[in-house]
């Protein structure tokens, strides 16, 4: 067990793939982003020095994100899977420096080959894919909710809410905006989880966004720390560079910011993990000890009762940007009584 080391939420830049004319083009994109990232995680553990033990890098590290690319588009130009020769070489390099290394991408699965999820991953300092997370909210990106019963049939209902227990702590992943739906990290708590990598691309605002709120809030409420990074512009693509850039940061679990960068591509958010001072916190009676005090029968019969967004949504339907719009509309008319 390493009870206190570094982590490092890389703010780095995003380079689109939306540009690129055919499959090829996009590849080689997506290859010379990659090799900046890991060349910039290799310099900045030179600098930080061997304590640092995990790196989180931004959520669109190596494609940006679907600009206007129907469903069908966007999973033939750049989604790929976890046997792709990226990862290998993200394995390869993980083992080489002896770190772990998480992020997210778009994937590819074969059970569902007409959809792609967006999804984070950890890969462990001996080269092991060790966790893999699929985000279960979105706007218009599909779901494991969007194909409920097939997924559980599949993969279990484990699948949903991964932890992995590693010799830097119970560690999870959380998807972007996903930062903003306390249930998420609350059942990733329920599991252990003790550090949150949260891998994200947002507006960097010198004013408390709802994402900055929600860090903070994730943190104090599951006394976890949350390492999230954040992109240091997104080139390549129709809108602003710099409207998703900056304060990628460490929170610690009692709520504080224990390292945040400025703006553009910084190495700045690193701070030291001390899974034993954590450990220590959450064994006393106090009453700050909010997982212990948790009744979680209290809630139960009112997610099971109060539903609103409909589990299977692409049953015997066709997915498409419509209908995650219909969906919606028609969620909130429920909500509206």
């Amino acid at each position: 067990m390493v009870q206190r080391y570094k982590a490092l939420a890389l703010q780095t830049e995003c380079f689109a793939v939306n540009s690129c004319k055919n499959r090829a083009e996009t590849y080689e994109r997506m290859q010379r982003s990659l090799k900046q990232v890991l060349a910039e995680t290799k310099g900045s553990k030179a600098f930080i020095g061997p304590d640092l033990k995990l790196v989180v890098l931004p959520e669109y590290f190596l494609t940006s994100f679907p600009f206007g690319e129907h469903l069908e588009q966007w999973r033939e130009k750049a989604c790929i899977s976890v046997n792709d020769p990226l990862f290998d070489e993200m394995k390869a390099f993980c083992k080489e420096q002896s770190i772990f290394l998480s992020g997210n991408f778009y994937e590819l699965d074969e059970h569902f080959p007409e959809l792609y999820f967006q999804s984070s991953f950890i890969i462990d300092d001996a080269g092991m894919l060790i966790l893999k997370y699929r985000r279960l909210n979105s706007m218009f990106a599909p779901t494991p909710h969007d194909v409920l019963d097939e997924y559980l049939k599949i993969y279990g209902e484990e699948a949903l809410f991964p932890v992995v227990d590693t010799k830097l702590g119970k560690l999870s992943c959380i998807a972007s905006e996903e930062i903003l739906y306390p249930e998420i990290a609350r059942c990733l708590m329920m599991r252990g989880a003790e550090v949150f990598l949260h891998s994200s691309s947002e507006a960097g605002s010198p004013q408390l966004t709802h994402k900055e709120v929600a860090k903070r809030a994730r943190a104090i409420e599951n006394m976890s720390y949350v390492i999230s990074a954040n992109s240091a512009g997104i080139s390549g693509i129709d809108f602003p560079f710099a409207a998703t850039d900056g304060l990628s940061k460490v929170v610690g679990y009692e709520g504080h910011v224990l390292a945040e960068a400025g703006t553009g591509g910084s190495m700045v958010a690193n701070s030291y993990i001390d899974i034993r001072a954590l450990r220590d916190y959450r064994s006393k009676v106090s009453m700050q000890n909010y997982n212990a005090r948790q009744r979680f029968e209290l809630y139960a019969s009112s997610y099971e009762k109060y539903t609103h967004y409909p589990a299977n949504s692409f049953k015997d339907k066709e997915p498409s940007k419509e209908l995650f719009i219909k969906t919606q509309l028609n969620v909130i008319k429920k909500l509206q009584g």
